[in-house]
């Protein structure tokens, strides 16, 4: 259409004052009365929230049917400009009507009428008008139906017809109930486990071995668990496995002190042919320390032996001479994250393959192996890629750290939000209070893995925000965030699995919302996206507030049969990606060429979206596809797939083979990444070939520094680094290095 949004508003305003106008002018005592008996007897939630929605046509894929029943004001259904046209919304079950609210934009009905279906075939009458006036509409209504439709026979414009929301009520007052959250005693659910300075220290020592000995090698169980310490001061050994996170529930870290460790080993996977070396950390994965102070006794070392979605994040360790980033000997590890953290100490990575510090403080660092990357690090060794392998950019443009739970001196629950930081150097933290807002804990919607999707997506559209605690969730529909500035918080690595084929999560094209802590697991059913961030078209700037994602964890395949399109699909603007590990399973239950299959691991559409620590691998087609102008990436590790079966299966076309791991599209003029590596092993057929690592178009706004291609152990071949550039990595040259592109 071509009504500016600001005459659209003005037109609405207008519109809803007239109405309110004459409600005030012409509604007597007795019909007040009779109006107040019917709301009484009419419920106030809304049936129609997130439910399934078609219509006749759209004026086009920014206005779809979806977007009049999505609770989110700001978006809306059009429909072509034509008469006659019809909405209908599925309501899932045969329910008693009394009331729809309709909420016109400009474009509105001046002729139309709502019918009810208990089949969408045969359909009754229960309102209908040929004088409407737009704007904000309540109308009462008598009937029953599971299908409910809007059909307009004239328009009041020379346009389509156009609601930014439809709202059903029911007599019986049917729809979600959502409980109120006590900020002082939320319940957190069983497996959250949370101690104070009066706990006895021997129960809590207890407590957190029975928990490691359970998760020691428990790498596709569907145990979850978060331990949690109030401000204070503690003794313990924290031995941290699968599916665990240990937090501090301090605004800084330093209000919780931890005398003793918080470590990982790498001590139960075989490393190569012998069955007695079980220091490969390369299957460390999915667990997380974060708002803690360390102390370790005098003398000794931290051990933090991980890999791929194991953060260590806004943390301090005093005290310990070093931290050591693998076994400490001959053991292989395979990539991390400290972020927003301090070491008083000296950092070694030893046999760590790639690492990502940004925003943090060390004493010192020592090694390198083949992508070390330090972003807004003090304490990070110099510049100096690729002998040593250490790319150093001294300041990160523009962060939101991740929000965190805390537990504040009145005792009550909050989440704080920390502000974005540009430009920034170190931790948030260390040189006094971090800025940001609290938010109670009674803002917030605590579901469990009981919480059906219907009550987690009413809860969102009544303005909550949501906290998931741990456990395994099974989704019948999308969870749908449509509200601006919605925190959306996982404890001890929550796990959403799409169990029919759809988005586990989707969120609206708005201003600052934070999705973190969770793991998406692919369901059985192929879902077309896993994550989707905005509708597709997405055109809003989001540049003062942007949307992040925080420590979000994608897996096709491994625990289950998996399979998904695509993982994370960006379309809106401005996104800031804050540690992320799409994974497609190369090892496990349901993995396979034609099993667990996955095209994409993350699509980007949006403009001037950032990255910082992402991980994608094994995917089948382009692993990461960038599509939008300003993208930024700061540090990327990737692997191939490993199990393609032929090089007729795999071939992106053109003369190409195989398919780029990093791919820019060609329409793109501006783009720029640091420290980027990608590796292959091809080990069902190691004569496989890759053309190149990154692709990209040759054009002085696209840039890349600091590249690496690896055949890992020569099982397979690179042809290039990037386009046809950088050399070839196979069993003759297992490493090819190159600095800048162009």
């Amino acid at each position: 259409m071509k009504v500016s949004s600001r005459g659209r508003a003005r037109s609405l305003i207008s519109s809803c004052a007239a109405a309110l106008a004459l409600v005030a002018a012409g509604l007597g005592a007795g019909d007040a009365v009779a109006q107040s008996d019917r709301a009484a007897a009419c419920g106030t939630a809304n049936a129609a929230l997130n439910r399934p929605a078609t219509a006749s046509s759209t004026e086009n894929a920014g206005v779809p049917a979806s977007a009049a029943v999505d609770g989110n004001p700001g978006t809306r259904w059009g429909s072509a400009f034509s008469d006659p046209q019809w909405l209908q919304i599925d309501l899932g079950s045969t329910v008693s009507v009394c009331q729809v609210a309709l909420t016109w934009e400009a474009a509105y009905g001046k002729a139309f009428r709502i019918e009810l279906s208990d089949n969408a075939t045969a359909w009754t009458e229960v309102y209908s008008t040929t004088t409407g006036t737009g704007g904000a509409q309540t109308l009462d209504v008598t009937g029953s139906g599971r299908y409910l439709r809007i059909t307009g026979t004239q328009r009041g414009t020379g346009y389509g017809y156009s609601l930014w929301e439809v709202a059903v009520r029911t007599s019986d007052g049917s729809g979600p109930v959502i409980p109120p959250t006590d900020p002082r005693n939320p319940d957190l659910g069983p497996n959250v486990f949370v101690y104070g300075p009066g706990s006895s220290q021997t129960d809590m020592q207890n407590k957190l071995n029975q928990i490691a000995a359970e998760m020691h090698t428990n790498q596709f169980g569907t145990q979850r668990y978060a331990v949690l310490f109030k401000p204070g001061s503690y003794t313990a050994d924290v031995n941290l496995g699968f599916y665990t996170q240990v937090a501090g529930l301090g605004l800084s870290p330093d209000d919780v002190n931890l005398n003793g460790h918080v470590r990982v080993e790498a001590d139960w996977l075989q490393q190569g042919d012998n069955p007695n070396n079980k220091g490969n950390a390369t299957q460390n994965f999915w667990r997380s320390a974060e708002n803690l102070a360390v102390t370790t006794p005098p003398g000794q070392i931290e051990r933090w032996a991980v890999s791929q979605a194991a953060p260590y994040r806004r943390m301090h360790l005093k005290g310990a001479p070093e931290v050591q980033l693998w076994n400490g000997g001959d053991g292989w590890a395979s990539g991390g994250l400290f972020a927003d953290t301090k070491i008083d100490g000296r950092v070694v990575s030893g046999s760590q393959q790639q690492w990502f510090s940004r925003n943090s403080e060390f004493g010192s660092w020592a090694g390198s192996v083949w992508n070390m990357v330090f972003l807004g690090t003090n304490g990070a060794p110099p510049q100096h890629f690729p002998d040593p392998s250490h790319t150093t950019i001294g300041q990160t443009p523009k962060v939101r750290e991740k929000p965190f739970l805390y537990f504040d001196a009145a005792g009550n629950y909050n989440v704080f939000v920390p502000a974005l930081r540009t430009n920034s150097a170190g931790t948030s933290w260390s040189q006094g209070p971090a800025a940001g807002t609290s938010i109670s804990l009674a803002d917030f919607y605590v579901a469990k893995p009981s919480s059906s999707v219907d009550t987690i997506n009413a809860a969102l559209a009544q303005g909550k925000h949501l906290l998931f605690t741990p456990g395994v969730y099974h989704l019948s529909d999308a969870i749908r965030v449509t509200r601006a500035n919605t925190v959306v918080l996982g404890l001890g690595l929550a796990t959403l699995i799409p169990d029919t084929g759809k988005a586990a999560i989707s969120v609206a094209d708005v201003d600052g919302v934070k999705l973190a802590g969770v793991l998406v697991d692919a369901g059985p059913i192929n879902s077309p996206s896993l994550i989707e961030i905005g509708a597709a078209g997405s055109t809003a700037s989001h540049a003062a507030n942007p949307t992040s994602l925080h420590d979000v964890f994608v897996r096709v395949g491994g625990a289950h049969i998996g399979k998904a399109s695509v993982s994370l699909r960006v379309n809106s603007n401005d996104v800031i990606g804050d540690h992320l590990w799409l994974w497609r399973g190369d090892h496990g239950d349901g993995v396979g060429w034609n099993v667990n299959t996955a095209a994409n691991g993350l699509v980007v559409n949006g403009n001037n979206v950032t990255m910082y620590g992402l991980f994608v691998e094994h995917y089948q087609e382009y692993e990461t596809l960038w599509n939008g102008n300003g993208g930024r990436t700061y540090f990327y590790q990737n692997e191939f797939p490993y199990d393609v079966p032929d090089q007729a299966s795999w071939s992106s076309g053109g003369g190409s083979q195989g398919w780029a791991a990093y791919k820019v599209a060609n329409t793109v003029t501006t783009h720029e990444a640091w420290g980027v590596g990608s590796y292959c092993f091809f080990s069902p057929n190691n004569s496989i070939v890759a053309s190149r690592s990154f692709e990209a178009p040759n054009t002085p706004g696209v840039r890349f520094h600091d590249l690496v291609s690896v055949s890992l152990g020569g099982v397979g071949t690179i042809s290039n680094v990037i386009n046809n550039t950088g050399g070839t990595a196979n069993a003759a040259t297992q490493q090819r290095y190159l600095v800048n592109y162009p």
